[in-house]
């Protein structure tokens, strides 16, 4: 059985993946996986976007890349084929912890499958602007929303990073 403490160890962030799509049955486990995350007062307050439509992930891709400043020809998702979107209700309290949870536990379950992921930010700001706010009215998805990040996830090209040392004196014991 595979452990969870070696998982951790494990997972790295992707930069680089080949562009066959992961299997859906290996996307609904990460999905699965992110549904499980520790929550505050058990409120399960995010949900979590799908993105497997090449030209919808190539829309949020030149959109994230414009919030970040780079060139168009950049693609800030590495070429993942999937993008999994973490949303949180903005009115609830533990909204950011709670949608990073599940952030977490969908990277460790890809990486578990086979399959890298990392995470990559300013959904933040792409959903405060209207164009993906109509993106969830259509889904029928109401309220208030706060995007946390996307999960791009696919399968890594090339060998998996070795893990940085790790910094000392970041442990402090009162015993």
């Amino acid at each position: 059985m595979y452990s969870v403490i070696e998982a951790i160890k494990e997972r790295r962030s992707i930069r680089g993946f080949k562009p066959d799509m992961p299997k859906k049955d290996d996307l609904e486990q990460i999905v699965e996986a992110g549904l499980y995350a520790a929550n505050g007062r058990g409120k399960q307050a995010t949900i979590s976007i799908v993105v497997t439509n090449k030209k919808l992930r190539d829309k949020i891709a030149k959109m994230n890349c414009k919030i970040g400043g780079w060139d168009d020809d950049f693609d800030p998702f590495h070429g993942a084929p999937a993008i999994i979107i973490v949303l949180a209700d903005k009115n609830w309290s533990t909204h950011v912890y709670d949608g990073s949870l599940v952030m977490g536990n969908m990277m460790l379950a890809a990486h578990s499958l086979g399959l890298g992921s990392i995470w990559i930010h300013r959904a933040k700001e792409e959903f405060e602007m209207e164009e993906w706010k109509s993106l969830l009215n259509g889904l029928g998805i109401e309220g208030e929303w706060e995007g946390i990040g996307h999960c791009a996830i696919g399968y890594p090209e090339g060998e998996i990073p070795q893990a940085a040392p790790r910094n000392e004196g970041r442990v402090f014991w009162i015993e």
